[in-house]
């Protein structure tokens, strides 16, 4: 079993996939990092040499900003806009959405389930 940047990757399953699972690589940059090791895109997590695994880590150490470190900065990056009073941070600190989406429907994602009101009694 292959462990780059602490992340154990999915066994039988290509590199160029296998690699996304670490938290800030994708496809282009697991493509990026096979074509500099040189290894083949469709080679199995299980069919891999311990030497490959070694130059796999090394790349990924040496250019990417991965896991741990890649969320520390995402955070501190929000953290930072909320104690500004940005209007970004504004949106982050009320859990709405950011990026200018509507928000009289859907959003639901990011606002939770619906809160319903209590139902008003009719006058009759």
């Amino acid at each position: 079993m292959a462990r780059i940047a602490g992340i154990d990757l999915p066994k039988n399953k290509r590199m160029e996939v296998a690699l996304t699972y670490i938290y800030g690589i994708g496809r282009t940059t697991a493509r990026k990092l096979l074509t500099e090791a040189q290894i083949p895109f469709d080679t199995k997590t299980d069919e891999l040499t311990d030497a490959q695994v070694v130059q796999i880590r090394k790349l990924v150490d040496s250019t990417c900003k991965v896991e741990g470190d890649l969320r520390r900065e995402v955070s501190m990056n929000i953290k930072r806009l909320m104690d500004l009073g940005t209007y970004r941070g504004l949106r982050h600190r009320k859990s709405l959405p950011v990026r200018g989406q509507r928000t009289h429907t859907n959003a639901r994602t990011r606002k939770g389930p619906r809160r319903t009101l209590a139902a008003k009694k009719k006058k009759a």
